[in-house]
């Protein structure tokens, strides 16, 4: 089954219109999906025009068109003025106009007209004057979806995927919102996803919490009580979950190629290793949803927007996920 993918701009004042115009010319792209651009024409052409490259996308107001289409189609969308955005600079103008073409993604996915959505990066700054009233753009989704089940961000670096069980919260509080059902969940989330993108038997290394991952008790109690508990259960459900294994090691066994994905306790301790090993690769997998997204894990880079120098590695590995997630997708959602 070739997977439709629907494609997202972007914020309109980033380097995602140029990226996105370097991943529509792409041969491997061409070939291995089924793609529609939602956005405003003009700006898709900014974007191929500072990329240097011809996009040739069909214009369309008929996204059942993409079950035939032998090339990428551009749905045109009218959500923001050329004069209403400068180049590099967070507006509210550019936050509106990104969320609104990503939720005419989510539409055609609920539709049945997509089975996966890639969108370029985001700028929270442009979201926020919006009147964005989410934590995240994870949240957000699932909300214009309904989905009220588990979620969480994970993050993907060439064939290392990771997660965490708590995230965005004061490393002072993360002790006690480490659980035991917490990690069943987090790993539980990630093992679905991996097969979702074709993993048949996931490795999945489980991070302690404490230095030397508790050293026996002696710096914490944590990977006794909590950690490995979990992951004996997760053993019992035929998950192949593996440790606690101390969290300044852990990754170099992944890196080595022992797992196919590593659960972190907090934030820091896979974004540290995943960003240090390749910042400009790496992908964003918004786990849980049930029709799969992804984007690059880099943002919006205003230093760099209209410079023509974007480059395309991360965006082109988002585009991979999403079409080997999209291929098992659906129905799903639609």
């Amino acid at each position: 089954m070739t997977p439709r993918i629907a494609i997202v701009l972007g914020d309109p004042a980033g380097i995602g219109p140029e990226l996105i115009a370097r991943l529509l010319v792409e041969d491997e792209v061409r070939s291995a999906a089924r793609t529609v651009v939602l956005g405003d024409p003009w700006l898709l052409e900014r974007g191929a025009a500072t990329a240097g490259v011809a996009v040739a996308a069909t214009p369309t107001d008929d996204p059942a068109q993409l079950a035939t289409a032998a090339g990428p189609l551009l749905l045109a969308m009218s959500t923001v003025a050329p004069s209403e955005i400068t180049v590099g600079e967070a507006s509210a103008a550019g936050g509106r106009a990104a969320l609104s073409a990503l939720a005419r993604a989510v539409s055609l996915a609920r539709e049945g007209h997509v089975d996966a959505v890639l969108f370029a990066p985001l700028n929270k700054q442009s979201l926020h004057l919006a009147g964005f009233g989410f934590e995240d753009e994870l949240r957000w989704l699932a909300h214009e979806i309904g989905f009220d089940g588990y979620l969480s961000e994970l993050n993907v670096l060439d064939e290392l995927w990771t997660s965490r069980v708590t995230s965005h919260v004061p490393l002072r509080d993360v002790a006690g919102l480490v659980t035991e059902q917490g990690v069943i969940d987090a790993v539980t989330l990630i093992d679905a996803e991996l097969r979702r993108a074709g993993r048949t038997q996931p490795r999945i290394g489980v991070a302690g919490l404490n230095p030397h991952a508790g050293d026996g008790g002696n710096f914490g109690r944590e990977e006794i009580d909590i950690i490995a508990p979990a992951v004996e259960r997760l053993r019992a459900q035929r998950i192949d979950a593996q440790g606690p294994y101390p969290a300044d090691t852990v990754f170099v066994r992944a890196f080595d190629g022992a797992f196919d994905a590593v659960v972190t306790m907090y934030h820091d301790q896979g974004q540290i290793a995943m960003k240090l090993k390749g910042f400009g690769r790496g992908v964003t997998v918004l786990g849980g949803l049930p029709v799969p997204v992804t984007t690059p894990a880099h943002g919006t880079a205003y230093d760099i927007a209209g410079s023509g120098t974007a480059r395309l590695a991360s965006t082109l590995h988002a585009f991979r996920i999403a079409a080997q997630m999209g291929r098992r997708a659906r129905g799903r959602l639609g």
